[in-house]
């Protein structure tokens, strides 16, 4: 029998006065490190995350690549909102969600005000939960993948370091023009609430993937031969701008250059880092993107491609 959606009042999001997309600043930045508060333990983290997220799919990749789904359990929501935002398959049962038995909450609103009554700011995912003192550690997914890299080698030794000392000023160049104009790039040019906000945002993407594809051209991976954080960060995005996102947000004027493609095609099928692939779900992606309303978005983006022609006829 089909799963039906619940009813969706859709996602209120910011804009600047000419129509700029703004991405409120995640709100719980704890930090996991030995000897502090939040201490790296066997079984007392829970991510929380939707497979439709490019920000908490991440997430999933890096945990996987540090082996640590024996350390940190996770839960996935449903693709579709509701009215109180991100929900558990208690609410809505769409395959491959999970019931919440940590929390036992129905949305996942319920634990940030469980955290923090009356909480006011967006609900978000990835969320890091602590089990241990029943709290928030994180909703910050760049600061997330940094403590699953680095913070619990003591429980799992021998896996590779994916922000390595020597390259650690490359990636960090590299994470800033990627987040700025394609990451986050690609949610300007969707939640655009003007054309001139839309068109300034989309030129920036393709404009950077271009800048992609020429470090591809002398580099297996984004700062060389070593897979790392930054193919972590750009992967996630790229994934959805190779399909249903293109859909919904209707931004893209051309096709993912070939390099990246390539890029993009090795990383999801790679038998090295079977992370990527297993961390993604198609089926979550395309539902959920093509079920997103946006309240406070009310006018008609004209997208800059594809160029409409007729080839002429050969003589």
């Amino acid at each position: 029998m089909a799963i039906e959606p619940p009813k969706f009042t859709g996602v209120a999001i910011e804009h600047k006065a000419d129509g700029s997309f703004i991405r409120q600043a995640s709100s719980f930045r704890n930090w996991i490190r030995k000897g502090g508060e939040f201490a790296p333990e066997r079984d007392r983290y829970h991510l929380y995350v939707a497979y439709i997220c490019p920000w908490a799919t991440r997430t999933l990749i890096m945990r996987k690549l540090k082996g640590l789904e024996d350390i940190i359990s996770f839960s996935v929501v449903s693709p579709h909102m509701g009215e109180r935002g991100w929900q558990f398959a208690s609410v809505d049962p769409f395959p491959g969600a999970d019931i919440d038995l940590v929390n036992n909450a129905s949305t996942l609103r319920e634990i940030y005000e469980k955290v923090q009554p009356g909480y006011q700011g967006r609900v978000t995912v990835p969320l890091l939960w602590d089990k241990k003192l029943k709290t928030i550690v994180n909703n910050e997914s760049s600061e997330i993948i940094r403590m699953f890299n680095s913070e619990f080698d003591e429980l799992v030794p021998g896996k590779p370091d994916y922000y390595p000392e020597e390259l650690r000023k490359e990636i960090d160049e590299v994470n800033g023009w990627i987040y700025e104009s394609i990451n986050n790039g690609v949610y300007r040019a969707g939640f655009a609430a003007s054309q001139e906000a839309y068109e300034v945002a989309v030129k920036e993407v393709f404009a950077h993937l271009d800048k992609v594809e020429a470090i591809l051209k002398s580099k297996k991976y984004l700062t060389g031969d070593t897979l790392t954080e930054a193919d972590i960060r750009l992967f996630a995005s790229m994934l959805r701008t190779s399909g249903s996102s293109i859909a919904t947000f209707a931004p893209y004027a051309m096709d993912i250059p070939p390099l990246t493609g390539k890029w993009l095609k090795e990383l999801y099928h790679s038998t090295e880092h079977p992370a990527f692939r297993e961390s993604t779900d198609f089926d979550h992606i395309k539902k959920g993107y093509y079920g997103i309303k946006l309240k406070s978005v009310d006018v008609n983006i004209v997208p800059l491609g594809p160029e409409f022609s007729i080839e002429p006829l050969i003589a």
